[in-house]
C-alpha cells in the first residue's frame, strides 16, 4: 500500500478553554442523580483520535456500579416522581433537553469532534441538530400514547355485557448500550422513546466516546429530569456492558453495535427473558443504473454514502454497483472525489475527513484493505497514512469478487468496492446475497424500476436517488442479521411499551 502524509496543526487539536475545563478532572458517572466515582475507584483513559494521545480520564464502571445504577432506576420507576408525572410534564422535560442541546451546540459539537474524531463542522451541522430534534420529536409522543377499546365478539352468557380495553404501559427499567460512531445521536435515538413512554434508563456509552454522554447527563439534570431516571455508567463492554445486558433488574435492553456483539447481548438477556432490540451491522449495496437522471449526482451521492463520517456508518454504501455503460465513469468519479478529500483533525475547519475513532479500528480497516489486495483487488485510491493519529485515506477498490472478505464483511471505514453489472435481474440477487439487510440505495430515472426494485431489496431502508437521509419520524432498522426492532418514528415506542388487556363484566 502507498502512504499518505498528514500534517496536523497543533492549534487544531487544542480544544477551547471551556472544553479543557471539562476534560481537566476525571469525569464521574451519574447514578441516582449524583456524580460518583466507580465502586472500584478505577478510571480509564480517553484518547484524542487525531493525535493518539490521552486527553481525559473517566470513571470505569463494572458490575457493582451497574447494580447500583439499576437499583436507582428501579427506585425512580417504582416510587419516584417520574411515574406519577402527567404526560405533559414529561413532555416538557424531554423538550427542554433538546433546547439545551441547541443552547450548548458549540461545546457539544467540539466535545463530539475530539471524542470521536469527526469534523466539528459536521457535528454542528448534522449530529447536534438531528439529536436535539429527536428529543423534540419524542417530547410530542409523550402525550399521545393511547390504548384501545375493544368490543368482545363472543356471547359468554345471555344478557352479560363486557367493557374491554387496553392500556399501554412503560416496560420499566431499560438498559441501553450505544456505539462510538454517532455518540450523541445514538444517545438521543435511545433515550427519546424510552423517556416518552415513562421508562427509566441505565445508559452505557462506548468506552471510546463517553464524553458527550456525561455532558448530556449534566444537561438532563438541568432540564429537570428527576434523579435516577437516567443513569450513565461508562465502562468496557465485557464488564459494564455484559453486566447490564444480564442484570435481572433490567426489563429491556437496547443495543446498537456489531452483529457479533448483538448475539452476545441476546445470550446475556436470556436469563430473565428481558425484551431485546438490536440495531446492528450492515453491508449496504448502492446500485447506479445507466439511466440515472444525473450520473454526476449519483457519483457524488455514492461518495457521500461511503466517505461520510469516515465510513464509520452502519449504513455505509460500501458495495457500489455500476451498470455497464457508466461503470468507468463511476470509478473515475469516485476515485477523483476520494483523492480530493483532505485529512485532518476534527477541529480543523479546512479538513474534509478526520481520523477513525481508535487504534483498534485503524488496525481493523487497514487489515481489511491488505486482505482485499492480497485476494486480488486493485486499489485505485487510498493507502496507509503516515501520522500518529488514527487516519485512513479514502480508499477505492476495483476488480473485486463477491466471495472476498471485503465484500462479505463489514469494514466500518472509508473503503468502497466498485463492481459492474449488466441489468436489474443480475444485480438483485447479488445485492441481496448478504447476511445483512440494513440499507440499500438505487439511482434511476425510471419510476417503475425504482419502486419495483426497492420492493425486492432485502433491507430496512431503501434510498432512491439519495443516500443517508434520516429523520426522527422515519423508522430505521434492519432485516436478517442487521437487527431486531426499529429505531425512530412511532415504531420505536413499541420497544419500550407493554400492552395490558382489561376486561370488565358490566
Amino acid at each position: 500500500m502507498s502512504s499518505t502524509t498528514v500534517t496536523i496543526d497543533p492549534a487544531h487539536t487544542t480544544p477551547s478553554q471551556n472544553v479543557q475545563n471539562f476534560l481537566s478532572t476525571t469525569r464521574k458517572m451519574l447514578i441516582g442523580g449524583q456524580w460518583v466515582d466507580s465502586v472500584s475507584g478505577k478510571s480509564f483513559p480517553v484518547y484524542n483520535p487525531a493525535t493518539g494521545e490521552e486527553m481525559a480520564r473517566v470513571a470505569e464502571g463494572d458490575s457493582a456500579d451497574i447494580d447500583l445504577a439499576v437499583q436507582a432506576a428501579q427506585k425512580a420507576f417504582e416510587t419516584g416522581p417520574w411515574g406519577k408525572m402527567q404526560p405533559l410534564e414529561r413532555s416538557r422535560i424531554i423538550w427542554k433537553i433538546g433546547d439545551l442541546m441547541y443552547e450548548n451546540i458549540e461545546e457539544l459539537s467540539e466535545l463530539e469532534s475530539i471524542d470521536n474524531g469527526k469534523s466539528m463542522g459536521v457535528a454542528k451541522a448534522v449530529d447536534l441538530p438531528l439529536s436535539a430534534d429527536t428529543f423534540h420529536y419524542y417530547a410530542g409522543w409523550a402525550t399521545k400514547i393511547e390504548g384501545q377499546t375493544i368490543p368482545l365478539s363472543v356471547p359468554y352468557a345471555p344478557g352479560q355485557n363486557y367493557h374491554a380495553y387496553t392500556l399501554r404501559e412503560p416496560v420499566g427499567v431499560v438498559g441501553q448500550i450505544i456505539p462510538w460512531n454517532f455518540p450523541l445521536l445514538m444517545l438521543a435515538w435511545k433515550l427519546g422513546p424510552a423517556l416518552a413512554t415513562g421508562c427509566t434508563v441505565v445508559l452505557k456509552p462506548a468506552e471510546e466516546t463517553p464524553l458527550t454522554a456525561l455532558r448530556m447527563g449534566e444537561l438532563m439534570l438541568e432540564a429537570g429530569l428527576p434523579e435516577g431516571v437516567v443513569n450513565i455508567v461508562p465502562g468496557y463492554g465485557e464488564t459494564a456492558g455484559a453486566a447490564l445486558a444480564a442484570h435481572d433488574g433490567v426489563n429491556k435492553v437496547a443495543f446498537t453495535g456489531s452483529s457479533e456483539v448483538g448475539k452476545l447481548i441476546v445470550q446475556a438477556a436470556s436469563g430473565n427473558l428481558k425484551k431485546v432490540s438490536l440495531e446492528l451491522g450492515g453491508k449496504s449495496p448502492n446500485v447506479i443504473f445507466k439511466d440515472a437522471a444525473d450520473i454526476e449526482a449519483a457519483i457524488q451521492g455514492a461518495s457521500n454514502a461511503i466517505f461520510f463520517n469516515h465510513g464509520q456508518v452502519c449504513t455505509a454504501g460500501s458495495r457500489l454497483y455500476a451498470e455497464q455503460g457508466v461503470y468507468d465513469q463511476v470509478v473515475e468519479g469516485i476515485t477523483e472525489n476520494a483523492k480530493k478529500i483532505r485529512l485532518g483533525a476534527g477541529l480543523d475547519p479546512n479538513a474534509d475527513m478526520g481520523p477513525l475513532v481508535s487504534q483498534v479500528q485503524l488496525d481493523r480497516v487497514n487489515g481489511y484493505i491488505d486482505c482485499g489486495l492480497n485476494e486480488g483487488a486493485k486499489m485505485v485510491a487510498g493507502g496507509k497514512v503516515d501520522h500518529s493519529g488514527y487516519f485512513v485515506a479514502p480508499t477505492v477498490l476495483t476488480d473485486t469478487k463477491h466471495e472476498m472478505k471485503i465484500i462479505r464483511e463489514e469494514i466500518f471505514g472509508p473503503v468502497v468496492a466498485i463492481e459492474p453489472f449488466k441489468d436489474v435481474e443480475e444485480i438483485l440477487p447479488v445485492a441481496n446475497d448478504s447476511t445483512y439487510g440494513l440499507a440499500a440505495a438505487l439511482w434511476t430515472r425510471d419510476l417503475s424500476k425504482a419502486h419495483l426494485t426497492a420492493a425486492r431489496l432485502q433491507a430496512g431502508t431503501v434510498w432512491i436517488n439519495c443516500y443517508h437521509v434520516y429523520d426522527a419520524s422515519l423508522p430505521f432498522g434492519g432485516y436478517k442479521q442487521s437487527g431486531w426492532g426499529r429505531e425512530m418514528g412511532h415504531a420505536a415506542l413499541e420497544n419500550y411499551l407493554e400492552t395490558k388487556s382489561v376486561c370488565v363484566a358490566l
